[in-house]
């Protein structure tokens, strides 16, 4: 018996230690990798900690594993969550949570300078790290970012926040703060903890500084002070069963919500929000932006005369359409502008100036006639004058207010330009006219001095140049000096000509010591001044090396002429082959296109020693060697042109239908701008035929409409007809470019990513609408 007793406590107590060994199961050194080993996870496997897809780049978080889309429950460092694929998370011998990124060290979690002797991912959720004496120093619970968990709580002066959307855990514009009051508000970030930012409230207020609030095992929701509990939230119970996971998360929209998960059934389903107006969250439509309801779902609107920022990122908010006088115009400006209504709607009060006992005409007047005044709030015959910006606008028909609003007369157009310009001109020519009368005697005296200098240098470098027949930029650059003699004689008088672009015309030559076949590139357009700039920008492209890009052989700077001489590519251009049937590659060439121009791409955005933005992808600028290689040509442009001397359309830089959106919305470009035109390229090579071909039908005519419509109804073989292609490869390619002409640049991939999934070596998730939020409007 005494014996058997031994054994029951020394199986006990190795179940301890097993139980213990299982509890602390990440050791120093320990790590993960986004692609291979990318999770720690719980002993039931319920949980993971580690990396999941964000942002076409992966964040570090805890999830709820076995649902059907991956649900984080908490993200680490919500400023920037998204790092690449070749980042590290490492837990280092020394004691250090963090993510390496190239040379680059990222800290996971702040712990003061505490030393993490282990980690464990617990059953519940919870994320801990402990010290050598196996004591808690950190843990996920006592830190949420979104979301509450079963058995977690926030206490006093803790808040959760949003994250931007429901596909980017980065931080969002709404939070709810357990304040010291006892009270439980959410409001808008970057506002006052004060009621008129409120939007949802406990009314606790006053109750003690030690409430907390509570999620229960059964999804139960509830404040609790240190002795009672104060409030239940939700009402009667929910089932308590080990499959079934709770959760509480204040969600993008800026609502409030539990959700059941059901791990075995793998649904979720939401059992409580904090209210079932959509347009509640102050802020959800940005600055002069309103919301809505449609059919129980917020629409964001604008004022009139007013467009969205963003189109699509409605908490961006709106702007005007129109150009706004000044007070400093000394004529009555009010005859450019009208008033509009919007009818039912209610904003947060700026009043600067309260006019009582007035009609609506009057109140129109009033605001027409005050340069000051762009809205004004009617109401019970009081007209309140409000400045720019309107702020949580929304229309219920509850509300008998009305919005008055200036617009301009003529779209997009308010006090004339010219106008303002004479206005500023007056004051500018008097300022002028003063220097112009100090400076006469000093200028005359220096004229022809500087005349004289400049003379002598402008001939000294030009024979210089022409002297030099050969010469090179310097050592370590490849393009070479032509004169423009040499260049018209191989090109017996620029007599062939293969093609006219933007930039200029392209004669096919041959060069007589060696006859080499060339094509030399005239350009028309006005060119960056002096011969330095020139050179400097011609050493950049020459160095540029790639079995993908054209080759720039030389180059000829005489006076005002500019010549750039390129290797010959013998089968023109990709639109000369794709848009001419008899010409048409097979599906397997044209897959093996796309990887060309993406690897091209790629070295122009990250390889190369000055990053370069193309700015003007499209089939004409892909040429064709003899093997049918395709090779970008004019990537250089970008860099040579001035600014303002680049072909536009509509002042965008670029070519209609290939040209980013961010172009339109005069934003910052990079080389997501690159990246969506290789996506409208894409789909040409994808369907052999032109991005915008208006005598099609009208659903038909604009490609990346139809193709997304033909995606969304599971009708892509419309896109190849009877064309044999590989199904699998073929539905790869079409998810691929509708992920890279998305409306919003950050969501579109980087070309690194793009060609990693053309080579079908990552996953590519399903791309939501391009224009998925602006279609929501």
């Amino acid at each position: 018996m005494a014996a058997l007793l031994w054994l029951l406590i020394l199986s006990a107590f190795h179940g301890v230690a097993l139980a213990q060994q299982r509890q602390f199961n990440i050791t120093l050194g320990s790590s993960l990798t986004p692609t291979t080993n990318s999770s720690w996870f719980s002993p039931s496997r319920r949980f993971a900690f580690g990396f999941y897809e964000q942002n076409n780049g992966y964040a570090v978080g805890i999830l709820i594993v076995g649902m059907p889309k991956k649900t984080a429950v908490w993200t680490a460092n919500r400023n920037s969550p998204a790092v690449p694929s070749n980042a590290v998370l490492l837990l280092t011998n020394d004691g250090r949570l963090i993510v390496q990124v190239g040379g680059q060290e990222i800290s996971v979690v702040n712990l003061s300078g505490q030393v993490i002797a282990s980690a464990s991912m617990l059953d519940t959720g919870n994320f801990v790290l402990y010290d050598s004496d196996h004591n808690i120093i950190w843990q996920s619970f006592d830190n949420p970012t979104n979301t509450l968990l079963q058995g977690q709580h926030i206490s006093a002066r803790q808040e959760l926040f949003s994250s931007a959307s429901e596909a980017d855990d980065s931080l969002g514009i709404f939070r709810l703060k357990m304040q010291d009051d006892g009270n439980l508000v959410q409001y808008p970030v970057n506002t006052p903890d004060s009621s008129p930012y409120s939007y949802y409230s406990t009314g606790t207020d006053g109750v003690g500084n030690n409430v907390t609030l509570n999620l229960d095992d059964d999804g139960l929701l509830y404040l609790l002070n240190s002795t009672k509990s104060l409030r239940n939230l939700t009402q009667g119970g929910n089932r308590r069963e080990r499959t079934i996971i709770y959760m509480l998360k204040i969600d993008a929209d800026g609502i409030l919500r539990i959700y059941s998960h059901s791990l075995n059934q793998q649904n979720s389903s939401v059992i409580w929000s904090s209210t079932d107006d959509r347009c509640t969250p102050k802020g959800l439509c940005g600055l002069n932006g309103f919301c809505t309801n449609i059919d129980d779902q917020a629409k964001c609107l604008c004022l009139p005369g007013f467009d969205f920022v963003m189109p699509g990122n409605w908490s961006a908010g709106c702007e005007r359409n129109f150009t706004a006088e000044t007070c400093q115009l000394k004529e009555n400006t009010s005859k450019y502008y009208a008033m509009r209504t919007v009818e039912n709607a209610g904003w947060e009060d700026s009043t600067y100036v309260v006019l009582a006992g007035t009609t609506k005409e009057d109140c129109e007047q009033a605001c027409l006639q005050d340069c000051n005044c762009e809205a004004a709030l009617f109401k019970d015959r009081e007209c309140r004058k409000q400045r720019l910006p309107l702020r949580y606008g929304r229309r219920e028909l509850s509300n008998s207010n009305l919005v008055l609003v200036k617009v301009g007369t003529i779209p997009n157009e308010g006090v004339p330009n010219q106008m303002i310009e004479e206005t500023k001109g007056k004051k500018l020519r008097i300022e002028i006219l003063i220097a112009g009368i100090t400076l006469a005697v000093f200028a005359l005296l220096v004229l022809g001095i500087s005349g004289f200098l400049i003379h002598r240098n402008h001939v000294w470098t030009y024979r210089k140049i022409q002297d030099s027949r050969s010469v090179q930029l310097c050592e370590d650059v490849a393009p070479r000096a032509f004169s423009y003699a040499e260049l018209e004689q191989a090109t017996s008088g620029f007599g062939e000509a293969l093609g006219r672009g933007a930039f200029g015309t392209v004669f096919k030559g041959i060069l007589a010591e060696d006859q080499k076949v060339i094509a030399v590139k005239r350009l028309d357009k006005e060119l960056v001044e002096g011969e330095t700039e020139f050179q400097t920008e011609i050493k950049i492209i020459g160095r540029t090396h790639h079995r993908n890009l054209v080759r720039l052989l030389g180059y000829c700077l005489d006076g005002s002429r500019r010549l750039l001489v390129y290797e010959y590519m013998t089968n023109g251009s990709l639109a000369d082959i794709l848009f001419t049937t008899e010409k048409q590659p097979t599906w397997e060439e044209r897959c093996g296109m796309a990887r060309d121009i993406a690897r091209g791409l790629l070295y122009l955005h990250d390889e190369c020693d000055t990053q370069i933005i193309h700015c003007d992808i499209k089939p004409q600028n892909i040429l064709m060697d003899d093997q049918y290689c395709a090779k970008i040509s004019d990537f250089g442009m970008a860099k040579l042109l001035k600014k303002d001397q680049t072909r536009t359309y509509t002042g965008i830089r670029g070519t209609r239908g290939y040209v980013a959106p961010e172009w339109h919305r005069k934003l910052p470009v990079t080389v997501k701008a690159d990246v969506y035109s290789f996506g409208v390229v894409l789909l040409e090579l994808i369907c052999r035929r032109k991005c915008v071909d208006s005598s099609l039908d009208e659903n038909e005519s604009i490609l990346e409409y139809w193709v997304y419509d033909c995606f969304d109804a599971g009708e892509l073989d419309k896109l190849v007809k009877d064309e044999d292609v590989d199904r699998r490869q073929f539905e790869r390619m079409v998810k691929i470019s509708i992920w890279c002409i998305q409306d919003e640049p950050s969501l579109r991939p980087s070309m690194k990513k793009v060609l990693l999934m053309l080579e079908g070596t990552v996953e590519i998730p399903v791309p939501p609408s391009p224009t998925s939020f602006l279609s929501a409007i």
